[in-house]
């Protein structure tokens, strides 16, 4: 659902992907995706320790990364992947990676994400790595968005699509049954992730997901957000509250740059 967003909160700066009166460039989904992900290595610099997100939007980036290191454009550079899919593709670009262990603060992260709202709050998650992709962007100075104008929605939980919740194995249907009742006025259903083969979708951490398909606001974000992790059984949501800061989205008209 594509949405005109409200630049009240924040500033904003458009950028033409064409020239003036050049005909009209229709671009594919996934042109778009590796527009914004071009844009956001250019904040890269060499020295930097980086947080790579996972995802078709994310893989764009670190892509251009490997690239840029080939070229000895950029150097001295150390990845901090946010799951074992990225860090299998970061290997093959020859970029070095390290843990969260060995650099607890990480200069900038680039991921992608599954719904925007107005005020820069994302959910994120439905490739199945939210909580990698939490702790290590929630370790770094800037965090920066890639995305294209698919993704933007009036409100988190608004494309009707999942919010991914990552739960221990063990009496994963009590914790689904609870998280459902606990958002029942928004119309919660609550649903076990399951893989190409029927069977439990399983992540990098050895948990179960459980989606949530939510047909109305869940109110103040942060009290949801509290409430979740209160349920016994959650590891973490795909909630990404005040995380942000800054957004990069892609659309037919040109990038749209918006910082917290």
């Amino acid at each position: 659902m594509a949405i005109a967003w409200s630049a009240k909160a924040s500033s904003m700066e458009a950028l033409s992907l064409s020239p003036p009166m050049s005909p009209p460039v229709v671009l594919t989904q996934d042109e778009l995706k590796r527009i914004a992900a071009y844009k956001a290595v250019e904040f890269v610099e060499s020295g930097m320790v980086l947080g790579l997100g996972t995802g078709s939007t994310a893989k764009h980036a670190v892509d251009r990364i490997g690239e840029l290191l080939r070229q000895g454009k950029l150097s001295n550079i150390v990845g901090i992947p946010t799951s074992k899919k990225t860090e299998e593709q970061a290997l093959s670009l020859g970029i070095p990676l390290a843990d969260l262990d060995s650099h607890p603060t990480i200069d900038l992260a680039i991921d992608g994400a599954d719904e925007v709202d107005p005020h820069l709050n994302l959910v994120k998650g439905r490739g199945g790595s939210l909580l990698r992709e939490k702790m290590v962007e929630g370790a770094c100075k800037k965090f920066i968005v890639i995305v294209d104008e698919s993704k933007l929605v009036k409100y988190v939980g608004g494309s009707g699509l999942a919010m991914p919740v990552e739960v221990v194995p063990i009496w994963w249907a009590t914790t689904a049954r609870k998280l459902q009742s606990l958002f029942e006025e928004s119309g919660c259903v609550a649903k076990l992730r399951k893989d190409s083969k029927g069977e439990p979708f399983v992540t990098d951490n050895g948990n179960y997901v459980i989606d949530l398909y939510l047909k109305k606001e869940i109110g103040d974000l942060q009290v949801a957000s509290d409430a979740m992790l209160r349920i016994t059984g959650v590891v973490e949501h795909g909630m990404f509250l005040d995380m942000a800061t800054t957004v990069i989205v892609a659309g037919e008209l040109g990038i749209t740059i918006k910082h917290k």
